[in-house]
């Protein structure tokens, strides 16, 4: 006697008939379309068996309801995009959708790499410097009068130039006698200490840091050896009458001294 193969579910007999088997478990097409078959996104109808299912994020299509939302061309095996979950091939997208290039006014595509900037975009190749028109990527750059530029080119334009070493002052320095200095070369003549916020003082345009000017410069008390200056307080048993008239008639550095102004180039 032949054994009884029947449907899991509804337990009609499967001999001649076609079916499918889950977990081992043999089902009629009806039961198993009633079971387990998704719902199309499309037109909600059961994606029966014998049509291809198509799935994206857990949603399900029949491969003829698989198309774009706006020109409806099937969208089986090209690449597509979502918006507010509606399926739309990448034209579709773009012109509704995507950022327009600053430079070429072109669409940039989906999937392709862009550059953007306080609210605009570019073109990877589009995003390039004024001066060299070099593409600047991830390199740093420089916006000014609504162009850009690569460092370099920035500095070699703009930026101004050291009196000393005649290189750009990119990040800040001194003016003195109208020039512009690095902080770093802006020395006392003598020591070559740095002077930048310090006071100094000057002769002949030379810059000297108050130790070097007064022991250069200064006239010398008679009494302590001490440079006479502005900056230092004498003592009683420096000043006697003898050294009165010396003091007396003696101009102070203080005219002399200069207080730097600092510059953000």
């Amino acid at each position: 006697m032949t054994e009884r193969y029947d449907c899991h579910y509804c337990k009609e007999s499967l001999f001649g008939k076609k079916y499918v088997l889950r977990e081992e478990n043999p089902y009629c097409v009806k039961c198993y379309e009633s079971l387990y078959s998704n719902t199309c996104e499309e037109c909600k109808k059961p994606i029966g068996c014998n049509s291809r299912d198509l799935s994206y994020k857990d949603h399900h299509w029949h491969e003829d309801c698989f198309h774009c939302f706006q020109c409806k061309r099937s969208l089986v095996d090209k690449p597509f995009s979502t918006k507010d979950e509606q399926l739309l091939c990448t034209e579709c997208y773009s012109n509704e959708y995507s950022s327009k290039c600053q430079e070429c006014k072109k669409t940039i595509m989906p999937g392709s790499r862009k550059m953007e900037h306080k609210g605009n975009s570019w073109h990877e190749t589009c995003f390039t410097c004024q001066r060299c028109q070099q593409p600047i990527g991830t390199k740093s750059f420089i916006p000014k009068d609504n162009h850009n530029y690569c460092v370099p080119c920035y500095e070699k334009q703009f930026a101004m130039q050291c009196v000393h070493c005649k290189k750009p002052i990119t990040t800040g320095g001194v003016t003195y006698h109208d020039q512009p200095w690095h902080k770093d070369c802006f020395l006392c003549t003598g020591c070559k200490q740095q002077l930048s916020g310090q006071r100094f003082a000057s002769r002949d345009d030379f810059a000297y840091c108050l130790n070097c000017f007064c022991n250069l410069y200064a006239k010398k008390c008679a009494s302590c050896t001490i440079p006479i200056s502005g900056m230092y307080k004498f003592s009683n048993s420096c000043i006697s009458a003898k050294y009165c008239a010396v003091l007396t008639n003696h101009t102070s550095m203080d005219s002399l001294f200069i207080q730097m102004y600092k510059s953000q180039f």
